[in-house]
């Protein structure tokens, strides 16, 4: 079974409603796609879900010119800052010092 992945497309449109429609339309039609977002000013497109790549970008290269970006897994992995364990004084543990001068 697919794991859900990102997948980010680039796309050879024009800033207007029409085309960001037709995109729209051509991708809601790929089967397994749970979230779109299309950014007209880049000209990228951001699916997140469990489809085929190819299959987006074979629909829409029908229209329009299309490239793939980047794949990846939809959570980007943080890695883990090490635990810093604080000095704890403890008195029992350090005797105190007698000096006599």
């Amino acid at each position: 079974m697919q794991e859900i992945q990102k997948v980010v497309l680039a796309l050879d449109v024009h800033d207007d409603k029409k085309c960001k429609k037709k995109v729209l339309k051509v991708v809601s039609s790929v089967h397994g796609i749970d979230s779109i977002s299309l950014d007209m000013e880049k000209r990228k497109l951001t699916l997140i879900g469990k489809m085929d790549p190819l299959e987006v970008v074979g629909k829409l290269r029908k229209t329009y010119y299309t490239t793939i970006d980047t794949v990846g897994p939809a959570k980007e992995e943080k890695e883990k800052d090490p635990e810093i364990i604080p000095i704890v004084y403890d008195p029992c543990y350090y005797p105190r010092c007698y000096c006599i001068y």
